[in-house]
Parts: structure tokens; sequence; C-alpha cells
């Protein structure tokens, strides 16, 4: 690792929680590996903190940093310029920090749509049922979408997550030519239907990650197809409540760590102009299943 100058700039992760993450090993093996001058760290950060840290962050002329659950989409109404992904998506995973102003992009739904085809599934022409109405889920909606889904049916607690999907699968339907659904998730009869002739279902909700590893965001009673691919945004642990019972019934399935790996080179390239080393980071530290 290079050495620790006056020169070397911060990354970091914000969200709550982060003690859990990968997104420090990737990055900071990889600047190792290009011998960059950044050290990528990670701060426990809530929504009702995110203004002063991002002001911290600024003011420490920070190269840039991640965005988690559950601050993805509070960092969209904070930053000085989105994307177009992320303006769409009206989420944000990654800052760029250009003289001061804060660039907000989306790397989330290029990661995980990637990481699908890492698993070996194609998914295009097909449909998806998406567990989830917050940050994560947008944008694996919105790419999903616009990269060739023929319907995505969307279940999430109802409130304003559950209001803004509905919004927006409105404009993406016009947008992509995909069918978007969004329904409650305690509505089980219409989830069993919708998993029914699915080929993928997607939990992009933060229930089961550590340290409540034995949460489901699925009745434990439900019926999943054995055709059904089952796959969880969350990477720790790496095999879920959720991914039990998908093998339980004979499903494939894999988990987030492949997701992070993808989004994390997107966002690597835009800090530092450069490619991760890919091959090396996933030898290292990176595999689909429990």
């Amino acid at each position: 690792m290079p050495e620790i100058t006056g020169h070397t700039q911060l990354i970091c992760l914000l969200g709550s929680p982060v003690a859990h993450s990968a997104s420090p090993l990737m990055h900071n093996a990889s600047f190792e590996a290009l011998g960059l001058p950044y050290r990528y760290l990670c701060f426990d950060v809530t929504e009702d903190k995110m203004r002063e840290a991002v002001d911290a962050l600024r003011l420490f002329h920070a190269r840039g940093f991640n965005c988690t659950m559950p601050v993805k989409t509070v960092m969209a109404e904070l930053a000085d310029e989105l994307s177009p992904a992320a303006r769409l998506m009206g989420a944000v995973n990654t800052v760029v920090i250009e003289n001061g102003r804060l660039i907000g992009h989306n790397t989330d739904g290029i990661g995980y749509m990637q990481s699908v085809k890492e698993a070996g599934f194609s998914i295009l022409g097909k449909k998806m049922t998406l567990l989830g109405a917050g940050g994560a889920a947008t944008a694996i909606c919105v790419q999903a979408a616009l990269d060739g889904l023929a319907e995505i049916e969307v279940f999430s607690r109802p409130g304003e997550r559950f209001r803004k999907m509905e919004e927006l699968s409105k404009k993406l339907e016009k947008e992509s030519g995909c069918q978007i659904l969004v329904k409650e998730l305690s509505d089980k009869k219409e989830l069993e239907k919708s998993l029914a002739d699915s080929a993928i279902l997607t939990n992009a909700t933060s229930v089961g990650m550590a340290p409540n590893e034995e949460a489901c965001p699925l009745p434990e009673d439900i019926v999943l197809p054995s055709c059904l691919i089952v796959s969880d945004i969350i990477y720790n642990p790496r095999q879920t409540r959720l991914l039990k019972l998908a093998e339980h019934h004979g499903c494939p399935y894999f988990n987030g760590m492949y997701m992070l790996l993808f989004q994390g080179a997107a966002a690597f390239e835009l800090w530092t102009g450069q490619k991760m080393p890919l091959e090396e980071i996933k030898r290292r530290y990176f595999s689909l299943e429990g």
C-alpha cells in the first residue's frame, strides 16, 4: 500500500450500518495494485446527519464517496448535479467531488444487471418480481427496464417510497416499454401469483442484513417455484434467510457480492479515471453463494 502523504485523498462510504461493508477491502486493494494515492474508509451516518457529513467531506477536499442504505435518496437531494441515471432514479450511490461540487451518480443498477450475467443467467425479455422501493430497488428497476425486461412487479410497504415508485413506473413504462406494476408487499396472494410467472425474484431491501440475519422479506410459508432464480442484494451474511428459503425449494440463487463488485468498479473509474483490477479483486474477495 502506498504511504499516506500530504497528497493522499479520502474516499469513503456513508450509510448505516456500514461496519459489515466489503467496500474498503476491494477499493484499498485496487488503490494498492495501481499505486493510487487514495484511502477508503467507512462512516456510519444516518439520513438526518447527511448534510453535515457531505459538508465535512467537501471541506476536507475528499475525492468522493459512496452512499448505501438508507441515505441514497437523501443524497440525490443534496447533490449539486446529478447524472441522467441518478436523476431518473432519484437516488445516488456514488459522488465525485469536483472543485467543491458534489456530482451524484448511480451505478447500482449497472452493477446488479452485470451480476445477473456473471451468475450465468439471462433475464432479458422476461419478468422480475422486485422487493422494495428504496434507492437500490429504484436503481435496479430502472436499469432492468432500460436493459430490456418485459415486465417488473414491485412489492413494497405502503408509504412515500411506494408512491414515488408508482410515479416512476409510469415514466419508465413510456421510456422503456417495460410493463411495471407496484403492489403492497402484504398482499400474499398477488405476490405468489407474481412469483409463479417470474424468471427472477430480487430482494432489494435490507431485510435479512447483519445483524438481523434471521429476518426474511417473504413469509416463511410462501411457495417458491423451483425454476425461479432468487437473488438478494445483501452480501452479509453470504446466505441470507431468503437464500436459505430458495435453497430449500430447490431454486437457483445468488447473493449481492458481484453487484457490490461491479457497482464498485464503475464508481472506482469515476473517481480515478482508471479501471479496477477486476480479476484480482474477484479472486481475492468475491464469491456468489454462501
